[in-house]
């Protein structure tokens, strides 16, 4: 299937709906304890296209919507694109999505928005699955191939090269591991980031990081000491977010000892959706 056949089949497997005065896109599958599942850049509710099928078949419900910005979200010029006010529409998206008690699953800046929501509403978490992401923002370096993003005028130019078959290649070296996974739908990444603004509410992502000690420390509240399960999965080769940094600050801020490791690079979900629903169903268990 083409790109575009890819993104009109994701569209048709979704609704929109309205959270905060933005209009958003949401995909649901499966009918029992809802599991949200909260996506990072430069990717959308795309991402976990593979995860719900997974998530329904172990009797959860996958719920996976569009941050504004991204995807088929709107993306309004005046909007607060830091991770606060993405967690701000996240919480208003729950509701508005009339999920009451609820799983958490996130993954690369999904983090930091996820860990607002279970911030602002605790009780309301029943369990968390960290999917390659931050906790100690404040010591995070962007890498370099997202660095340029960062950058005045110098991100504008990048984003405009980033053409299909780049960011193909860039996905196939740092994202996806599986060699299997058709190019129409990697190329699908970087339509859906671009669509009608070209791409600008993305770059207002990407300066928005609130890379501060009073957010990780905030961040750290909400994975330890909790009253709900946490867990630490890992692509075992994501050259971005790598195992032995990131995976052990994530492991640190837990405070377990053991990470659940995966074969898969930075995009996770596309490689290892069975694995990643069969430890969320296992912790869901629990919480």
């Amino acid at each position: 299937m083409d790109t575009a056949g890819v993104i009109e089949a994701h569209r048709r497997a979704g609704r929109d709906f309205t959270a905060a005065g933005v209009r958003s896109y949401v995909r649901e599958e499966g009918a029992g304890d809802p599991v949200v599942c909260v996506h990072g850049v430069p990717a959308s509710s795309f991402l976990y296209r593979k995860v719900l099928p997974q998530l329904a078949a172990r009797g959860l419900r996958g719920v996976a919507f569009d941050l504004p910005g991204l995807g088929l979200a709107d993306r309004p010029a005046e909007f607060d694109y830091s991770w606060t006010g993405l967690g701000r529409f996240a919480i208003a998206a729950v509701d508005a999505l009339g999920l009451d008690r609820f799983h958490l699953l996130v993954h690369d800046i999904g983090g930091p928005v996820g860990f607002e929501v279970a911030a602002a509403m605790p009780t309301r978490v029943r369990s968390m699955t960290l999917l390659n992401t931050l906790i100690a923002v404040d010591e995070f370096r962007r890498p370099w191939v997202m660095q340029p993003f960062a950058w005045p005028v110098i991100g504008e130019v990048w984003l405009a090269t980033l053409s299909r078959p780049l960011f193909v290649a860039l996905m196939r070296w740092q994202g996806v591991k599986d060699r299997s996974v058709p190019a129409g739908e990697l190329a699908a990444y970087v339509d859906l980031l671009k669509r009608a603004d070209r791409g600008k509410a993305f770059l207002q992502i990407m300066r928005g990081f609130e890379l501060t000690t009073q957010k990780r420390r905030l961040y750290e509240s909400v994975v330890r000491d909790v009253p709900y399960p946490v867990q630490v999965i890992w692509g075992a080769d994501d050259p971005a977010l790598r195992l032995a940094v990131h995976g052990a600050q994530a492991a640190r801020a837990v405070g377990v000892d053991h990470v659940h490791t995966v074969p898969a690079k930075h995009f996770l979900p596309e490689d290892q959706a069975p694995a990643i629903a069969a430890y969320v169903d296992a912790i869901a268990e629990r919480g």
